[in-house]
């Protein structure tokens, strides 16, 4: 555990949009992350990115210091500056060994979340996991790390009170919508394609919105939300001569650019007056917030949920010491686990080298005294070794097994 290292950058640190310079876009996402874990000689990488916070779960022998997240960055980021490495060095939040477990399991458990108690955030770890394995960067550790912090996560939910009503971002936007009285058969244009405009336009659809049009890069991507929402899809390229007019603009892309931009703003509203709503989720803003210097903008963005996420962490601490308690009983739980898969690997090499032993006694050491018995001799004698050879693999387990039953 001691070689397990957590390294986070949230909200609580940064702003949204320097969190923003850490996310990964899809097309590039494994080439950099197996570039990071070769050039840092790792033996574990995982990258988990969500809208407000970009965290790495490694696992190797160097120390994490200031200077090794550094270089950390030149992998990660090949076209930053020093400075910007260096800046962003700074900022990050380091956990060790045990503190990184634990810091695991709040975060699965929403603990540690802007919104206390969201169970998006679940998903999101295991995603995460899932995405790093397929590309090969995770190993033992971290599979058990992670198997044991959705286990934790999933405890906490079902056990405490900390997800009643649960307020995730996509649910806190839609209470917005609510109290802006958006009727059910406003004109919403849904930009980008990505996993929050997909919980969000799903979470509409089942709440009674018909009327979306989908605009991502990929028009593939477009076209597979708009059947989910029975909506119409559109390459982003069209949204410039989009001429339908619209109510409610939902955007979360990975640009780094405004994607609404002025002259785009101007060309969607086709002349109406009334006064829109914009929800942009995107880190960095895709809504460029000068618009609403020009035009009526009911905005909301993932910073201005803060406050609500604030009052929502008040509401609930009474269910913090629970879940603390439980995370406890959990870290306790996964050294055990840990200590017992680390015995089973090693144990595992100890049938291979018995065997390997007694093969050179028939064949090297004593051959010439073997090949001179009698085949009733040799067979007794094969009975015996192999009867030596059960007891020597089975003894040093059931002992090993006993210590570790003591140590629980």
């Amino acid at each position: 555990m001691k070689r397990f290292t957590v390294i986070a950058f949230t909200h609580k640190t940064l702003e949204l949009e320097e969190v923003g310079r850490l996310h990964l876009d899809d097309s590039i996402r494994s080439e950099r992350l197996q570039s990071v874990k070769q050039a840092l000689n790792l033996d574990e990488l995982m990258y988990v990115s969500t809208c407000n916070r970009v965290e790495f779960f490694i696992v190797g022998s160097q120390p994490v210091s200031i200077e090794f997240i550094i270089r950390f960055f030149s992998a990660f980021a090949p076209n930053w500056s020093s400075e910007l490495a260096a800046k962003m060095a700074h900022a990050a939040k380091i956990f060790f060994g045990r503190n990184g477990i634990e810091h695991a399991f709040r975060v699965a458990s929403s603990l540690d979340s802007m919104v206390v108690g969201e169970r998006e955030i679940i998903t999101q770890v295991r995603n995460a996991y899932e995405d790093s394995n397929k590309i090969g960067i995770t190993g033992d550790f971290i599979r058990l790390a992670v198997k044991h912090t959705v286990e934790t996560a999933k405890q906490i939910y079902t056990d405490t009170d900390i997800a009643k009503a649960p307020v995730s971002i996509v649910s806190l936007a839609y209470r917005e919508l609510l109290k802006l009285k958006v009727k059910l058969d406003a004109r919403i244009l849904v930009i980008g394609a990505g996993k929050t405009n997909s919980s969000m336009t799903r979470f509409l659809h089942k709440h009674g919105y018909t009327n979306f049009s989908v605009f991502n890069r990929t028009l593939d991507n477009a076209l597979a939300m708009a059947s989910e929402i029975s909506g119409y899809s559109y390459s982003l390229t069209d949204l410039l001569k989009f001429n339908k007019g619209f109510d409610v603009i939902i955007t979360c892309t990975a640009s780094n650019n405004h994607i609404i931009t002025p002259e785009i703003y101007k060309s969607l509203l086709v002349d109406e007056a009334s006064k829109k709503v914009v929800i942009d989720l995107a880190i960095p803003n895709d809504f460029d917030e000068s618009i609403t210097n020009d035009y009526p903008v009911n905005l909301i963005q993932v910073s201005s949920l803060k406050e609500l996420a604030q009052q929502n962490i008040k509401t609930r601490e009474k269910e913090l010491v629970r879940c603390n308690e439980i995370i406890e009983e959990r870290i306790v739980e996964f050294t055990l686990a840990q200590r017992k898969r680390k015995l089973e690997v090693a144990m595992s090499e100890v049938p291979k080298t018995v065997k390997e032993i007694h093969q050179t006694a028939l064949t090297e050491v004593f051959a010439k005294d073997i090949a001179s018995l009698d085949d009733s001799s040799k067979e007794v004698l094969n009975k015996v070794l192999a009867y030596v050879e059960k007891k020597y693999i089975s003894v040093p387990m059931k002992m090993a097994r006993e210590i570790l039953i003591e140590d629980e």
